[in-house]
């Protein structure tokens, strides 16, 4: 089992230690649950009230903190404890499934089909002809990558995940289990004859550098050309992005959320979680949706939108506040 001294730990994290351990460091986990051998994290004061009771020996915790560690506790300090949590886990975290053979003969692969040094494809994956597979690409089992597609350096495709004909994907992109790239978008029009008459999506998907997409996610093709995901996109479990919608750099989108078709996000948006945001709408740089929201009209950069149909966020918890008050007054 994999244990640190809190020097150790501190090595990575350069923050000041305050307090003192002997016990060697186990593993990382939440306050509520953490053994006397375990360490943990305070990423905000709200949550300050609850190290009197946690068993965990060590905290890593912003600056600011307004408590001390105790008798054989301690903190490390650091400028930023959410993002010194993540370099914690990864000191901890344990190995990824092995490889036994890096190319596995059950593996069906194209004679065409390029791979570059280091790459490993698992048991029972397809790779179709002139796909193009760059260094250290890590294929697990029973992935699907069809006719001429790309897929950059350093890039992890989990099970269950299928990219169709003509896509592209960038480098250190990670693709989890079962997400779908480059299905057909969902377009359909009236026809007196045959009821509805499915509209062909002729496009691709291209998506940049360093992309992570969650398990169970859609990422649908153009009609005409490319639905693009920019560089650093986060895209969470359970999501659908529409035929032709264009990501900027590093957007996130959370679980259950979706881009109908032609859907145009700047850099950094934030989509919370079970949003939806109609066709043919731009939302500009650095704006939020909040959880939950519908989205029917453009969002200009920097703001903060929430709510069904989706208003200023200002405005709509004052319209909530309103309701509140008039039920209860209701109830009088």
């Amino acid at each position: 089992m994999t244990s640190y001294s809190i020097q150790e730990i501190n090595n990575v994290l350069q923050g000041e230690i305050v307090g003192s351990i002997s016990c060697k460091i186990t593993a990382p986990e939440q306050l509520e649950e953490a053994t006397e051998t375990q360490i943990s994290f305070i990423g905000n004061k709200k949550y300050e009230k609850f190290w009197s009771t946690s068993k965990a020996c060590v905290a890593v915790v912003n600056q600011d903190i307004s408590i001390e560690p105790g008798e054989n506790r301690a903190f490390i300090k650091v400028k930023n404890a959410d993002l010194a949590m993540s370099q914690v886990l990864e000191l901890f975290a344990p190995a990824t499934p092995v490889f036994d053979i890096d190319i596995h003969p059950t593996a069906v692969i194209d004679k065409s089909v390029t791979i570059g040094n280091g790459t490993r494809i698992g048991a029972g994956s397809y790779i179709g002809p002139n796909v193009k597979l760059g260094e250290n690409v890590t294929i697990y089992p029973n992935v699907t990558i069809l006719d001429e597609c790309s897929i950059g350096k350093n890039t992890t495709i989990w099970s269950g995940t299928v990219i169709r004909e003509r896509c592209h994907i960038g480098s250190h992109c990670i693709l989890h289990p079962n997400c779908t790239i480059g299905a057909d978008g969902f377009g359909f029009r009236p026809c007196p004859e045959k009821g509805l008459v499915k509209i062909p999506h002729i496009g691709n998907v291209i998506i940049g550098n360093a992309v992570e997409i969650g398990a169970n996610s859609c990422v649908d093709r153009g009609k005409f050309s490319s639905t693009v995901l920019g560089d650093g996109c986060k895209i969470d479990n359970l999501v659908q992005i529409g035929h032709n919608s264009k990501l900027g750099k590093f957007c996130i989108m959370s679980g259950n959320s979706g881009l109908a078709g032609s859907v145009t996000l700047g850099n950094g948006v934030i989509i919370g979680g079970s949003a939806s945001i109609k066709d043919h709408l731009t939302i500009g740089d650095g704006a939020i949706v909040g959880a939950g929201s519908g989205v029917a009209a453009d969002v200009e950069a920097g703001k903060v939108v929430l709510g069904y149909p989706a208003v200023d966020a200002r405005d709509a918890l004052k319209q909530w506040a309103i309701l509140k008050r008039l039920v209860k007054d209701n109830n009088k």
